[in-house]
């Protein structure tokens, strides 16, 4: 569990190193409302868009999420309350006006940055930015 790292991983990086390279700036590890206790990987305040990068085990991807072997019960539940906690937080954040993207980790990097890009591009664009 320690190699397990919260935030910083190298799909995370990668994606924010594309975003970058393509001259968008941005905060990490956010809390795009101060109200919900909820910290997006990336966020883009003035076009208020959330970025999350979902792991596949921990977030329970249907293309890659395996079964877990030992204590099936409780990891089996630990991932069905990460996708629900993430469904809730979706809502609420889509409640308050915020866009919300979420990318898998074994997602292309230069491939989600550029739909991110596209994104932020709109959101500007919707704004007048």
């Amino acid at each position: 569990m320690r190699g397990n790292t919260k935030f910083d991983t190298r799909p995370e990086a990668a994606v924010r190193s594309s975003l970058h390279r393509k001259g968008l700036r941005f905060r990490k590890h956010a809390r795009p409302l101060p109200t919900l206790n909820c910290a997006a990987d990336i966020v883009f305040r003035r076009e208020r868009l959330a970025v999350f990068i979902d792991g596949c085990y921990w977030h329970g991807c249907p293309q890659h999420g395996t079964k877990p072997r030992t204590n099936a019960a409780y990891w089996t539940a630990k991932i069905a309350r990460n996708i629900e906690r993430d469904q809730r937080n979706d809502a609420a954040l889509r409640g308050a006006g915020w866009l919300v993207a979420r990318v898998w980790e074994h997602e292309d990097p230069e491939q989600a940055s550029r739909q991110i890009l596209d994104l932020v591009r709109t959101r500007r664009a919707d704004a007048g930015l």
